[in-house]
């Protein structure tokens, strides 16, 4: 009798503990991309030089995070992600320092419905198209393969303080739209940074950003716009620069997209256009339009090579123009662990008030900055790592 009573528990226990389970989850993820890379010509005090170093997060960026899900019943579940980024060579943390600068937020999700979720969040220019249309995104080329200092936002565009909706797909249609707070009293639509006497006044960011796409067999299309005010008063601060060029966009952002795909066999090819805005507080307006066109090829399912073109024009308030071409191989070793080769080339031409337009390959300054004083051009290639977990 004992015995039955036992394996009763025992079986109830299971039962309860694999019922929670089903119903609410946690799982830690993440990511370690690290390598060596070489460019030619890397600014120096005064001109340029070549440059070896120890590079991480190119292919993507290093990171760990949790995400979690908790079903509610009827088709709801509250979700949420904490996302963390950091520098493998270093240790240190990435997005300014903040412990989740990634991604941080909390949220309700319904089947067929979407989800509504709140914290710093990406921008649907980040989400539709970064990862799927862009030479960046679609191969291991990725943060050097983005434009100059991501002005664009395709890949690491993220809003504080932010609430969003992103739809469930409708026969292949997702769509959705964000709204970023400048959380400042009387400053709605946020406030510049200033400096007047020696001290300086923190000011504030307000964004928003909306976008729709469609995923249907092998076709994929899409599109988004992203606007950010004040992008030097967001923590960190969004980049307004073009190499060597002050863009002078401090008042507002602005960035609209569209991009395309179509797989065929083992082949997949791309293209995308954006046109961003840069308006200062006083003086002249800046734009600038970019032209990625590239594909793809899967010799095997571990050996897949890409070569992809980018165009970037810039008018107006400054003048200048890059051409740049990407090559990539990549060698998958596992499902999670593959190792990656890469070379890129970019040239840039044109000048402003007597002074070179400069190169710079990568979206972020972190990498090799511009090419340097009497350089317009960067040839780079790198060998790298990459462990998923």
């Amino acid at each position: 009798m004992k015995k039955n009573l036992l394996a009763t528990a025992a079986l109830a226990a299971f039962a309860f503990a694999t019922s929670a389970h089903a119903q609410s989850s946690v799982t830690l993820y993440g990511i370690i991309d690290a390598g060596v890379s070489y460019v030619n010509h890397s600014a120096v005090t005064g001109g340029s030089d070549h440059n070896f170093k120890y590079d991480d997060g190119v292919a993507q960026g290093s990171r760990w995070g949790l995400k979690g899900a908790e079903d509610l019943g009827g088709g709801l579940k509250a979700i949420f992600t904490l996302e963390n980024g950091f520098n493998s060579g270093t240790g240190a943390l990435g997005q300014g320092g903040a412990e989740f600068g990634r991604q941080a937020y909390v949220g309700l999700a319904k089947n067929d419905i979407g989800s509504v979720t709140l914290g710093r969040q990406y921008t649907f220019s980040t989400d539709y198209l970064g990862s799927a249309y862009s030479i960046g995104g679609q191969t291991v080329a990725g943060n050097y393969g983005y434009h100059i200092n991501d002005v664009d936002q395709l890949t690491s565009s993220r809003i504080n303080n932010s609430v969003k909706f992103s739809s469930a797909s409708f026969y292949g249609v997702t769509f959705g739209a964000m709204y970023g707070f400048s959380n400042q009293a009387g400053a709605f639509a946020g406030t510049p940074t200033t400096t007047a006497g020696g001290v300086t006044t923190a000011g504030s960011s307000r964004a928003y950003s909306f976008g729709v796409n469609y995923k249907a067999g092998p076709v994929g299309v899409g599109a988004a716009y992203t606007d950010i005010h004040y992008p030097g008063a967001a923590t960190p601060a969004f980049s307004t620069a073009l190499a060597n060029l002050a863009t002078g966009g401090t008042k507002d952002l602005r960035t609209f997209g569209i991009g395309a795909n179509y797989a065929f066999g083992a082949a997949t090819v791309f293209g995308l256009w954006t046109n961003t805005r840069f308006e200062p507080i006083t003086g002249a307006s800046s734009k600038l339009n970019t032209f990625d066109i590239g594909g793809k090829y899967a010799f095997t399912s571990a050996i897949t090579a890409a070569l992809g073109y980018t165009y970037m024009d810039v008018t107006d308030g400054v003048e200048g123009h890059w051409h740049q071409i990407d090559a990539s191989f990549d060698y998958a070793l596992s499902k999670r662990t593959d190792v990656y080769a890469l070379g890129i080339y970019q040239r840039a031409s044109g000048s402003n008030r007597g002074v070179e337009n400069q190169a710079q390959i990568g979206s972020s300054t972190s990498y090799f900055g511009t090419s340097g004083t009497g350089s317009n051009n960067q040839l780079a290639f790198r060998l790298g790592v990459r462990h998923k977990f």
